[in-house]
């Protein structure tokens, strides 16, 4: 059984479901709705989000657990492959998980991701190269692009 704490960070309230052994759930939240019990564990992931906002962590360790159908998570191990700083677009993702007409069914299953920012859906774009829907909302999402990219950027030129 999950247990929740919650956390105010940069873009309102971080909701985290853990259960003894894993982080289950990274989610942007409007309110509280949950009894808000925080743990060593969720402390420790909500340390490492936070460092990754301020630029200064780019993976994350803490223990994670991905429950979904297995084309979710096909899609979402795909994510985790994106390098920092860098993007995909649905339909590189598609052809990545062995389906290239699958662009919608990958967006979907960005939509679908429980681990907001552990599995970097937010570095996937449109064709076009146009930010699309993201759980966090699109100011969220560019946000962390430009964090993503200006970090990036930052260490190629050291």
């Amino acid at each position: 059984m999950s247990k929740h704490a919650f956390y105010d960070f940069e873009f309102g309230i971080l909701k985290i479901g853990y259960t003894d052994r894993a982080i289950v759930l990274l989610k942007q939240a409007e309110q509280i709705d949950a009894d808000n019990e925080p743990s060593a564990l969720s402390d420790l992931a909500f340390e490492q989000i936070r460092a990754y906002l301020k630029g200064t962590r780019k993976i994350f360790d803490f223990p994670y657990e991905l429950h979904g159908t297995e084309f979710q998570k096909k899609v979402w191990n795909e994510l985790c492959k994106i390098p920092y700083g860098e993007t995909r677009t649905y339909k590189q993702i598609a052809a990545e998980v062995g389906n290239p007409k699958a662009s919608r069914a990958v967006g979907m299953a960005n939509n679908k991701n429980p681990m907001m920012l552990a599995v970097p859906c937010h570095r996937v774009i449109g064709t076009n190269g146009a930010l699309t829907g993201y759980a966090g909302g699109l100011d969220m999402k560019k946000a962390l692009l430009e964090l993503e990219r200006s970090q990036a950027a930052y260490k190629e030129g050291q």
